[in-house]
């Protein structure tokens, strides 16, 4: 059984609010959500909180909630949960990221500099610039209509992300994350290639690459036992190495 999910509203800042769901105990796991706003990760929230006390926000801007003129790019966004962090009393985090949820997970983990944060996941993610390598936003040859962010959702995205999607500093930048990494990959995303998950591993001092046969770019809703099954195996571990 599920437990229950709980809804908070978050002040980091001044003039700064986030809403997040809250549900389950026990070790902590922040999840971020994609482009295809927080439900789009709600079969991770309910999978962990059965042993995990997990915070999941909902990145201002999304599902109607507020984001400030002022408040964009990647950094604001990692520097607010890390904020979102300390104030809960979270440590020892494993930080979960779902496509561009995990371009700002890995940007947290940056920042971070293993003070807070013990593990981290990212999950068809884009991010730092890779030669030959590039991802497809819907619209260009990527999910149907119905499957990725709405064109709301992508002009959020965009005011995060600017007109590029990829960032050219942070490649260099990860080699300072310590703690370790799962990249887990799709065999048919279609938006983030495993190639580049495969090319991103490599960025990492500690990480591990891992294919799901069968899932796209979200393979926790395509083939969820496979996926989980490697979340898993990853969690009970704490280390990249198998």
């Amino acid at each position: 059984m599920t437990p229950p999910l709980t809804r908070r509203v978050l002040e980091p800042r001044p003039g700064l609010s986030v809403t997040a769901r809250e549900a389950g105990d026990g070790p902590a796991a922040l999840v971020l959500h994609g482009g295809a706003g927080p439900d789009s990760v709600t079969p991770i929230v309910d999978h962990l909180a059965a042993g995990h006390r997990v915070l999941a926000p909902t990145h201002p801007g999304w599902d109607g909630t507020p984001r400030p003129d002022w408040f964009s790019g990647i950094g604001e966004l990692a520097a607010t949960y890390l904020d979102v962090l300390e104030e809960s009393g979270m440590d020892e985090v494993t930080v979960i990221g779902s496509s561009f949820g995990g371009w700002v997970a890995a940007e947290l983990a940056v920042r971070d500099r293993g003070t807070r944060i013990a593990r981290l996941v990212l999950i068809g993610a884009p991010g730092p610039e890779i030669p030959g390598l590039s991802i497809t936003m819907p619209g260009q040859g990527g999910p149907p209509p119905g499957r990725g962010p709405s064109p709301e959702a992508m002009a959020t995205l965009r005011a995060y992300t600017g007109p590029v999607m990829a960032d050219p500093e942070l490649g260099p930048r990860l080699a300072d994350v310590r703690v370790p990494a799962l990249l887990l990959w799709g065999e048919d995303d279609v938006v983030v290639p495993p190639d580049f998950g495969r090319a991103y591993t490599e960025l990492f001092a500690d990480a591990r690459f891992e294919l799901i046969p069968g899932g796209g770019h979200l393979p926790y809703r395509d083939v969820p036992d496979a996926t989980f099954a490697a979340l898993d195996r990853f969690l009970v571990s704490g280390r990249a190495v198998p």
